[in-house]
């Protein structure tokens, strides 16, 4: 799948993927922060990926789903380098990525975001309905390596 938006492409295509790159922002992130680039790495490797990339073919921004492709779906990992937003990037991205032929029919899509909640309304993401049905097992600290000698 490649969809053109303005000078960029957003493309599911695994070869295109720039793991470092997608390292590096990730690393950074609020909900990854200290991410190591081999769990990164096996991430990519059983998600489906969207990456939006520049005309010369430098990734910008991506989408990861980790899906069932039957049922259920969890967007995870979406970004725009700062550089590249206010180009509809992200809004092309998550539409390119809901309308993929493997993500069509399911059930349920859930994600969890702190900040982007506007966006993601704009496809029908809603606050979770019955939150006393829903349950998590959170490992805050799962990639903070261990103090020496702890």
């Amino acid at each position: 799948m490649q969809v053109p938006h303005g000078d960029y492409l957003i493309s599911d295509d695994p070869a295109r993927l720039d793991v470092a790159a997608i390292h590096a922002y990730l690393g950074c992130s609020y909900w990854a922060e200290g991410i190591p680039l081999d769990t990164v790495t096996r991430a990519l490797q059983g998600s489906l990926c969207l990456g939006v990339y520049t005309a010369d073919s430098v990734q910008v921004g991506l989408v990861r789903i980790v899906s069932d492709y039957a049922t259920f779906a969890y967007v995870c990992d979406v970004y725009v380098l700062e550089a590249h937003r206010g180009h509809g990037l992200a809004q092309a991205a998550m539409k390119a990525a809901l309308d993929h032929p493997k993500l069509q029919g399911l059930r349920r899509l859930n994600l969890v975001t702190r900040d982007a909640h506007g966006l993601y309304a704009r496809f029908g993401f809603t606050p979770v309905a019955r939150p006393d049905r829903y349950m998590e097992k959170l490992t805050p600290n799962a990639y903070r390596k261990p103090a020496a000698g702890a």
